[in-house]
């Protein structure tokens, strides 16, 4: 049944995404199609909650990212810098599956 959705979350992101500089504590800064969020988002915690995102939140595939955790920042476009708190899953079951990172503004 996952196989239904696998592709889904990469044609997501090309239809509603970005480019997003990502920016990982550890390695180069390079730009990943995703998306840039300043309205609430549904994310499921590692027990299988859901949990509401009420912070920006950046939606991206967890394959683009895979070094991915807290403290690296994106910039989203907007001027700004924003630095990962969280990551939640998605919830999906798909191999392409996305994470939702919760940000907080970075002021420099």
């Amino acid at each position: 049944m996952t196989a239904l959705f696998d592709g889904m979350a990469g044609l997501l992101g090309d239809v509603f995404g970005a480019p997003v500089t990502y920016l990982p504590q550890g390695g180069s800064a390079r730009v990943v199609q995703s998306v840039f969020r300043r309205m609430p988002v549904d994310a499921t915690d590692p027990d299988g909650h859901p949990v509401l995102v009420t912070s920006p939140s950046w939606s991206v595939p967890r394959d683009l990212v895979p070094e991915l955790r807290r403290g690296d920042q994106i910039r989203p476009g907007d001027g700004l810098t924003y630095e990962v708190q969280n990551v939640w899953p998605s919830g999906s079951p798909a191999t392409d599956a996305r994470l939702i990172c919760e940000l907080f503004e970075v002021f420099s």
